[in-house]
Parts: structure tokens; sequence; C-alpha cells
């Protein structure tokens, strides 16, 4: 198959700025299977582009990645061709498009089946939402044929994404299409226990034996630190525009850190062996400093829009609610960033709210805290730990 290739669904921000760099830089030909003619244009014209790292009170620094090039997602001959030979696969497409690009891996992994035998194909998983393994498995079943053996032959690895990403302002995307603003931190957590073949040997990759318990951490300490940093900061002004703008206030700082706190102590409960304290609170300092990060520019309403899916109890909040009351620990805390969240209003660079949360706000945020629970939140009346933070959310 010749040079060790990348197929990475997905030319956005996590694609251009983390996965697609990493392998890049290990010697890897990188594929961006996308849909956006603007950016495969330009992938296909430069063979390169930017990412511009955005450090804590240091100078940028520019990255050049290398040695890539573009393939319409709607060209199936092509991707079907560019899988079957490809040294590993990857997507970073986020949730809402994983079910459109299955079938385009379906027809990817058969010719691959037909062309080389059975040559197992890696699939790195760049997707922050838990059990997506299961979930592509699933997919990709329902899809091949019965004789194709799935479990030997695709390795379905999970990661968890921790790299922060900004959103792009109108007037530098017109400056250039490609190039991607990204923090320094460059560290890829993944399933050690996934892959099929031998794992690739790429600097910034981090592979964990219990690949649960980062997904855990990832959504109950830094999601739940971002999320708590947006909604406590709003509280507190809503004129505020950045992240750092409240951790710059010591209360703010102290009470987003006591949340993140509680929500470590149930992580370390549920896996001593895994997440321990002393690491948990060394990642959540190391955490909060780059949320001070400046020259990022993340914004109050990047980092807590979308309240229907960030309230719901399979997410950073609720979940790590839920957690707490399955060991008995406080949350007192997430409680009440789940309530600053109810009023949270922030809107983007043209005055616009999102429009999940503005039909939050029209719709639900009207018939009241029950409403939102059962709603919104999902939250049963009948689970015993469903009503056990039902009635902390409620302060009852």
């Amino acid at each position: 198959m010749g040079q060790k290739k990348l197929v990475l669904f997905g030319a956005g921000n996590i694609g251009r700025s983390f996965i697609g760099q990493l392998f890049s830089r290990a010697g890897y030909e990188v594929v961006f299977i996308d849909i956006n003619d603007t950016l495969l244009d330009a992938l296909n014209a430069e063979h390169q582009y930017r990412v511009i790292i955005k450090h804590n009170e240091q100078p940028d620094e520019t990255i050049w990645v290398k040695n890539i090039r573009g393939v319409h997602g709607q060209d199936i001959e092509q991707v079907s061709r560019e899988i079957s030979e490809a040294s590993i696969v990857a997507t970073a497409v986020g949730k809402g498009a994983l079910p459109y690009i299955i079938p385009t891996l379906t027809q990817g992994l058969k010719r691959r089946r037909e062309e080389y035998g059975e040559q197992p194909l890696d699939i790195i998983l760049a997707e922050n939402f838990r059990n997506v393994a299961d979930y592509v498995r699933q997919e990709l079943k329902a899809l091949l044929p019965e004789n194709y053996a799935i479990d030997a032959l695709v390795g379905l690895v999970e990661t968890s994404i921790g790299k922060m990403v900004p959103i792009m302002k109108e007037e530098d995307v017109q400056e250039d299409p490609l190039w991607v603003f990204a923090e320094e931190y460059n560290q890829l957590i993944l399933d050690k226990h996934a892959f099929k073949n031998p794992i690739p040997d790429i600097p910034g990759m981090a592979p964990k034996d219990n690949m649960k318990a980062y997904v855990d951490r990832k959504l109950f300490i830094h999601n739940l630190g971002h999320a708590a940093t947006a909604y406590f900061g709003y509280q507190y002004n809503p004129a505020f525009e950045y992240i750092y703008e409240p951790l710059a206030i010591s209360e703010r700082y102290q009470k987003v850190r006591a949340c993140m706190m509680q929500s470590a102590a149930a992580l370390n409960t549920e896996y001593p062996n895994d997440l321990t304290m002393p690491d948990l609170i060394d990642h959540i300092d190391d955490l909060l400093f780059r949320f001070k990060n400046k020259a990022l520019g993340d914004t109050i309403f990047r980092v807590g829009r979308d309240l229907p899916r960030k309230l719901d109890k399979n997410d950073r909040l609720v979940g790590a609610m839920l957690l707490a009351k399955k060991h008995h620990c406080p949350c007192g805390l997430i409680a009440e960033a789940v309530r600053a969240a109810f009023d949270f209003r922030a809107k983007d660079e043209h005055g616009q709210l999102f429009p999940a949360d503005r039909s939050f706000a029209e719709n639900d945020y009207v018939k009241g805290t029950e409403h939102i629970l059962s709603q919104v939140c999902h939250l049963t009346d009948t689970a015993s730990l469903d009503i056990a933070v039902r009635n902390s959310i409620m302060g009852t």
C-alpha cells in the first residue's frame, strides 16, 4: 500500500489542528474527507496549511502541516478506494454527522476485504461522546455482509479529545480558509486495547488501559469545568465575552474549581485505580490555567451554548451529579452550575442566541424547573438517583 496513509473524515478544526497535524508530523500522508468545497479546493491547491498555536502569555507559534490532500465525501468511489488502501482511518465529524459517514465507511471496508483480504483496519473515533465505539460498531454491522468478521477486522478506537480550539472569526476564515488556531496541548488519549494492528508510533498519542475512566474524566472535569466557567461567568456579568474574564475574579475562580473538585471526588471513587486525587487535582489546575489563556480568545458563548445538549442527564453537569449521588459524594456546587445554566443567554458576535438556546428560552424555560428537569435533562421521577439529582437542583 506504499506510504503510510491516514484517511481522516472531517477537515474541521479538530481534524486540521489536532488529528491531521499529529499524523502528518509523524510522516503520514493525510487524506481529508469532507463536503466543504471551499476547504477541499484550498487543501488540493496548497497541500499544506498552518496551525497557529496560541500560547498562554507567550508569542504565537506556527506549525506547517504538509503532505495532505482532500477528497469530497460524496465521491463514494474515490473515498472507498482511499479507505481500502489506508494504513489507518480516523473520524472527527461530530455526533450529528457520524450517521452520514457510516455507509461510506462500510463501502470502504467491503472494498478493502475484496482487494486485500482479511487485513484489519483501525478507526480512531475522535468524537467526544460516550460509547461511540459501540454505536459505530452497531451501525456498521447493520450494513456489512453477515460473513464480515467486524470484531476481527475493524478496531474501533475511542478517544478523549482535550485540545481546545476556538471558533474562528469570519475575518480570519476569509484571510485563509485552511489555517486554524489551537492551544499548545497536544495529547491524544485513546483506548490501548481497541487496536487490531500494532499501535502506531505517533508523538502525542497516549494509549490507556481503562478508556472509560478517561472519557468520563474529560466529560466530568474538562467539559464540566468549561461549562461551569461559562454559566457562573454569565451569572456574574452577562457582559463578559471571554472565559478568562470570570476566572480573573477570585471568587468565581474558586467557585469553578470547587465545582470541578466535587466531580473529581466522584470520579476518584468510581475509578480509584485509574484516577487518583493528586492526579485529578493537577489536571484541574492545569485546565484552569489553560482556560485562562487570553490568546485563545475562547468565548463564553461558544463554551456555554447548546443548553439542551449540555443539560442532558448523560452530559457534563447532570451526568456528574448522577455519578456523585451514586457514590454519596457532595454535588451542591454542580447543582448551582445547572441552575445558572437555566438562565444562560449569551449571544454570538452578531447578537444572536444559539438556535437551540433560543428554543430552550422560548419553549422550556417558560414552563419552569420541573419541565426542564423532565424534558431537557431527561431525569425521571422514578429512578432513585434521578430523584436525588432533581431534589439537589430544586434545592430541596
